[in-house]
C-alpha cells in the first residue's frame, strides 16, 4: 500500500487536495475531522480540556466552545502544547488505526490529511508526503474571506512550522493559486508515480 501524509499551512487547499484524492478513489483520513471527533461530550480528551483549561472553554450542554479554546492556547504557547499533549497522541492513534484498516483490506493506497505533519514528526509513517502550498497574499485573503482577524490568522500562522520549512521536507510541493483543475492536475501526476 502506498501511504500519503497531506500537509500545508492554514488556508492553503489542504480540504481542497483532499476532496480531489477521494474523487480519485484514494481513501483519506483527515485529522481535522478526528480531532473534532475525540472532543465530543462523554470523550476523555473532553474531560482532561476541561480539568486543563476550566468549564470558561465548556457551553452549558457539555460541548467545547472552539472560540473560547482558541482564544486561550493561541495567544499562549504553553497553553497550547499543553492542548496537544492531550489531543495529538489520541488522534495519531485513530489515524493510525485507520491506515491499519486500510492495510487490512489491501487498500491500495491512502492518504492521512495532517496539518502539524512535519510539526508532529509523522513524516517517517508515509511513503511519500505532499504539501499544498500558496503565496502569503492568497494565504491571507483566503482566510479574511473565512472571516478571520488579522490577529487571529496572525496566531494561527505562527502556530505552524513556516510554509518554506514544510515546501523543503516534502517529497512533493503542488502549488495551489489557480483553479481546482489544475490542483487536481498536479495530484493526478503525483498518483501516476505511484500506481
Amino acid at each position: 500500500m502506498k501511504l500519503f501524509g497531506l500537509t500545508s499551512g492554514i488556508g492553503m487547499g489542504k480540504s481542497a487536495a483532499a476532496q480531489i484524492l477521494i474523487q480519485r478513489g484514494l481513501p483519506v483520513a483527515d485529522t481535522d475531522l478526528l480531532a473534532r471527533s475525540i472532543v465530543e461530550p462523554g470523550q476523555p480528551a473532553l474531560e482532561e480540556i476541561q480539568r486543563t483549561f476550566g468549564s470558561s472553554v465548556i457551553s452549558p450542554d457539555g460541548r467545547l466552545l472552539r472560540g473560547a479554546l482558541a482564544r486561550i492556547v493561541f495567544s499562549d504557547p504553553a497553553a497550547r502544547e499543553k492542548l496537544e499533549t492531550i489531543t495529538h497522541p489520541r488522534i495519531r492513534d485513530l489515524w493510525k488505526a485507520q491506515v491499519e484498516s486500510w492495510r487490512a483490506r489491501r487498500t491500495p493506497g491512502g492518504c492521512v490529511v495532517i496539518p502539524l505533519l512535519f510539526e508532529t514528526n509523522a513524516e517517517t509513517e508515509f511513503d511519500a508526503t505532499i504539501c499544498v502550498a500558496c503565496s502569503a497574499a492568497t494565504q491571507q485573503k483566503r482566510l479574511l474571506e473565512r472571516g478571520w482577524t488579522a490577529e487571529q490568522i496572525a496566531q494561527r500562522i505562527a502556530a505552524q512550522l513556516p510554509i518554506e520549512k514544510k515546501i523543503a521536507k516534502a517529497t512533493f510541493v503542488v502549488w495551489n493559486e489557480g483553479s481546482l483543475e489544475i490542483l487536481a492536475a498536479q495530484l493526478d501526476s503525483i498518483l501516476k508515480r505511484y500506481q
